[in-house]
């Protein structure tokens, strides 16, 4: 089994968990309160904390979610022959809920351990829980567009069989078209193209989203034959475009010493923006030009366990961002350029950690999918 592994999603798993990490790791230094991550309302402390911010949550990690959409589209689609709708719900479902649910149990309650929560939050939380993902775990966020793309593929996975590349190019056209709908809500109007308080589907509703994502997957895997060089040389083209919009767009709102809606702050931040798009699209490329027979063995290993790191990251995140930060967003205990990646990183090696401790265990894949 592991000689049939794609090496370049070993890296990009590896990588994209990380970005992950650094981006939360980056809220600490714009959020205008002690919970560490940022909420309704931000703000920069000072010109330092803006730019390192731009950089490393807009240009540098940004695309982490969708870089985790568009793998996981190009390893599952098309549906492999002979499987079924049944089979594959199955299957990917009893990977990602179990863990999912038990993550969702630990932080409605280990937070009381040491009163980073009220019991009275842990019980609203608790009853939230068929609902919404809990209070403390907002990077949960993420599993419900996974499990709404996971129950599509089953339903995109036979046009995709037997569309052209052309076919393939005028529905990305149109997901990229939707990509501006972010924008026009917030500048334009927050109803468009048909929606109302009584509806709330636009005339692009079926063609936005993360589906995109998956169909650009299965058009890079099928159709796309450039030669590594250009992809190579494309990618970096594209992400490195779409990446330096994203993090200016954060630098040119942001003002320090004002308090700021963070929607307005991260105007440019939504996943499926064109800059995001054209970021994750460039960066895409570039780790398909990973062509290694195998990964070391960290990496594979790393990437088996990402889930259960993803999972439980902000547990070990929020204690050690209040150490590096030392009470003051302004000066923290090392300069914010070195602060920022030294809780990610520390983050990472944590979690990593704690997830390979949890694998030895009999019935690992029930709590951390691995």
């Amino acid at each position: 089994m592991e000689n049939k592994r794609i090496v370049f999603a070993d890296w990009l798993r590896v990588v994209a968990c990380f970005l992950v990490m650094l981006v939360h790791a980056s809220e600490n230094f714009y959020a205008a309160d002690s919970s560490g991550l940022a909420g309704n309302v931000s703000m920069l402390a000072n010109e330092s904390n803006r730019f390192w911010v731009a950089f490393y949550d807009g240009f540098v990690g940004r695309t982490c979610v969708p870089l985790f959409m568009i793998i996981s589209a190009f390893l599952l689609v098309p549906m492999k022959p002979g499987v079924t709708m049944s089979q594959f719900y199955k299957r990917r479902f009893t990977r990602i809920l179990p863990p999912m649910f038990i993550f969702m149990f630990i932080y409605c309650l280990l937070p009381l351990a040491w009163g980073g929560m009220s019991w009275e939050q842990s019980v609203a939380d608790l009853k939230n829980l068929p609902w919404n993902f809990p209070s403390m775990a907002g990077h949960l966020w993420f599993m419900y567009p996974l499990i709404s793309i996971y129950l599509i593929i089953p339903v995109v996975s036979p046009w995709l069989e037997k569309a052209t590349a052309k076919d393939e190019r005028i529905f990305l056209a149109i997901f990229a078209v939707s990509s501006f709908i972010p924008f026009l809500r917030r500048f334009v109007s927050t109803e468009l193209w048909g929606e109302c308080f009584w509806n709330g589907f636009s005339a692009l509703w079926y063609c936005s989203g993360y589906l995109g994502y998956l169909v650009l997957a299965h058009y890079i895997r099928t159709h796309l034959d450039w030669s590594r060089s250009r992809r190579l040389r494309i990618g970096a083209l594209a992400f490195i475009a779409g990446a330096a919009f994203t993090g200016w767009s954060f630098w040119f709102k942001g003002i320090p010493g004002v308090l700021i809606e963070t929607p307005m702050l991260e105007w440019a931040w939504e996943f499926c923006t064109p800059n995001v798009l054209l970021a994750t699209f460039g960066a895409f490329l570039m780790f398909t030009c990973i062509e290694k027979e195998s990964a070391p063995n960290i990496v594979t290993e790393t990437s088996r366990l990402s889930y259960g790191m993803y999972l439980m990251h902000l547990l070990y995140l929020g204690p050690i961002a209040r150490l590096v930060i030392g009470g003051n967003v302004a000066e923290p205990i090392v300069p914010v350029w070195a602060a920022i990646p030294l809780i990610a990183i520390t983050t990472y090696i944590c979690c990593a950690i704690t997830a390979k401790l949890i694998s030895l265990l009999p019935g690992s894949k029930w709590v951390i999918g691995a």
